[in-house]
């Protein structure tokens, strides 16, 4: 259940690489800031967990559209290593004003579904992970659908196929990308406040998380997959939880990075080949 999120948070790195050829590596602490800003709503203004999702979304999207011009429309050089290390500076940017801003302070969010539980069959399912896996569900489930099924989906997977055909038949190559931009942050605004809050907590060090488990579920899935990054997702989340069964949490993220080096020896173009995103 858990894996579905690691899902999303790759589908996110799966869609502005497969569209941009450009790993935006400030796409974790973009979510971290909109979580902070809903949940500070939520604490000083106004106590309600709708409200701050939807801060979380419009904050993460508003901030997701800046770095989209200032890193990737901006950045002129022919050096494609420029755009990934304007993204890591703005990482260090809003990490940096996070800590400034909270002194480093983690914020709680709250969980209504925390102390809830299904018993399905034999197993015993906590309540907040089985609506953060129903949620992951039905998010992948419209991407796939405004992917594949929509006019939309049609311009970015030409993009994806050949950016400069994709302008000579009249895309809009800086609209689509802006508005490819703008989905992932608003999907991974959603799936980041339901992972603060089965976590019970938001803190500076949320992006730096959310930005190793992206890349590695898109390295394990296959550079540009959607089916890949969902699939590696889900491995990802089953390995870790056995590891945390048998081995316990400090050797949670040890096994997973092992996973991907083992992974990219036997598999080097990761579980599925490259996709047409």
């Amino acid at each position: 259940m858990f894996g579905a999120s690691y899902a999303l948070l790759g589908l996110g790195f799966t869609l502005t690489f497969g569209v941009m050829r450009r790993l935006n590596l400030s796409y974790g602490p973009t979510l971290m800031v909109g979580v902070y800003a809903g949940t500070w709503v939520s604490l000083n203004l106004f106590h309600s967990l709708l409200l701050a999702l939807a801060v979380t979304v419009i904050v993460a999207i508003a901030i997701s559209v800046v770095i989209e011009h200032v890193s990737f429309r901006w950045v002129k050089s022919d050096n494609p290593l420029a755009p990934m290390v304007s993204a890591f500076a703005l990482w260090m940017v809003l990490e940096e004003i996070i800590i400034l801003l909270t002194w480093g302070r983690r914020y709680p969010v709250e969980n209504p579904l925390a102390f809830g539980a299904l018993n399905i069959g034999p197993f015993y399912v906590r309540g907040d992970y089985f609506a953060l896996f129903m949620a992951a569900m039905v998010l992948m489930a419209l991407v796939h659908f405004l992917v594949f099924r929509t006019s939309f989906g049609r311009k970015v997977r030409a993009l994806a196929e050949n950016p400069t055909a994709a302008r000579v038949i009249g895309i809009n190559v800086d609209q689509v990308s802006s508005r490819v931009f703008a989905l992932v942050a608003g999907l991974g605004g959603l799936i980041a406040f339901f992972i603060a809050s089965s976590l019970h907590q938001i803190t500076p060090h949320f992006g730096l998380w959310a930005t190793v488990k992206g890349l590695i579920v898109m390295v394990i899935g296959g550079l540009g997959s959607i089916p890949g990054a969902i699939a590696g997702g889900l491995l990802l989340g089953v390995v870790e939880t056995q590891t945390l069964w048998y081995l316990g949490a400090s050797y949670r993220d040890l096994v997973a990075y092992l996973l991907l080096f083992l992974l990219l020896i036997a598999m080097p173009q990761g579980l599925f080949r490259q996709g047409k995103a």
